[in-house]
């Protein structure tokens, strides 16, 4: 079996990062080690998921700086084992841990020490809370006097 792997045409890319389509900084990424996202918004708050499958909590970095959350991991030096690496026999290889590094520009709308992070099953989670002055209000009824 083989994969096969193909490149993204040029300029469609290079138009979506000239024209960001949203605040979250959306980008393709342009054959970059970055892991995939996906960004979620209702009412009440914005969830943000990275899969990022092989890490432990501990490799990540989390941190949020003017507006800008942002995470990190460094890619681990492997220790290898002669007596287990002798028993494997690779006839390909793909799996791989990568550093990367990822920002968003979070809206001015979220609540920052309200945000909350999750990792699990390879899911990287974050829920991000929406200030309550930028809640809808529910509907109401005016009586007449």
């Amino acid at each position: 079996m083989s994969i096969v792997k193909r490149n993204e045409v040029f300029f469609p890319s290079l138009l979506n990062e000239i024209f960001k389509p949203d605040w979250f900084g959306g980008m393709d990424n342009l054959g970059a080690k970055i892991p995939p996202v996906n960004i979620i918004e209702n009412e009440k708050y914005f969830e943000i998921e990275l899969a990022v499958p092989g890490y432990k909590k501990e490799n990540f970095k989390i941190e949020i700086d003017k507006n800008v959350l942002t995470i990190s991991v460094k890619k681990e030096e492997e220790i290898k084992d002669e007596k287990i690496e002798e028993r494997r026999n690779f006839t390909r290889k793909e799996f791989e841990k990568y550093s990367f590094e990822r920002g968003f520009n979070l809206p001015e709308n979220v609540e920052e020490e309200g945000i909350e992070a999750s990792y699990k099953n390879g899911i990287l989670s974050f829920v991000l809370p929406k200030k309550i002055e930028t809640l809808p209000k529910a509907k109401r009824e005016i009586n007449l006097m």
